[in-house]
């Protein structure tokens, strides 16, 4: 039993190291296209903006709670262009979802949320699933 409680604490720790060591200026999302100039996060930068929560249900019925950034809050911070229509969410993984700018702007709860495993996603609630972005790395403005 000594063991055991000796090897958890040094995997906790342990991980407490690898945590910190992480690239903490690694950009996680940008904003690119019809903006004043391309804008990069990283996940630090995104945890100091204001968060909102906001609660999406998914196709099983399983509602939940996420915490993120106002899509909007990103979109004005990169300084998007007049004629802006469309905004196009970029996965990690090459998938894309988009909405119109209209859309957007009258959702007041749509975030980019983080996950516990330290990606992003979309939560747009009121959305098809097929909006939602799991992995997004790029915001899109047309």
């Amino acid at each position: 039993m000594k063991h055991l409680k000796t090897l958890l604490i040094v995997l906790f720790v342990s991980a407490l190291l690898l945590t910190a060591c992480a690239p903490a200026g690694e950009p996680v999302l940008k904003a690119t296209g019809n903006v004043a100039s391309e804008t990069s996060w990283t996940d630090v930068e995104l945890q100091k903006m204001e968060l909102v929560s906001a609660d999406y249900t998914d196709k099983e019925g399983v509602t939940t709670t996420y915490t993120g950034v106002p899509i909007t809050a990103l979109l004005d911070e990169a300084g998007m262009k007049d004629g802006t229509t469309t905004v196009v969410f970029v996965a990690e993984d090459g998938f894309t979802s988009e909405v119109t700018l209209e859309e957007l702007k009258a959702c007041t709860n749509c975030i980019v949320a983080f996950e516990d495993d330290g990606t992003l996603r979309t939560v747009m609630p009121g959305f098809s699933g097929k909006q939602q972005v799991k992995g997004v790395i790029e915001i899109q403005v047309k």
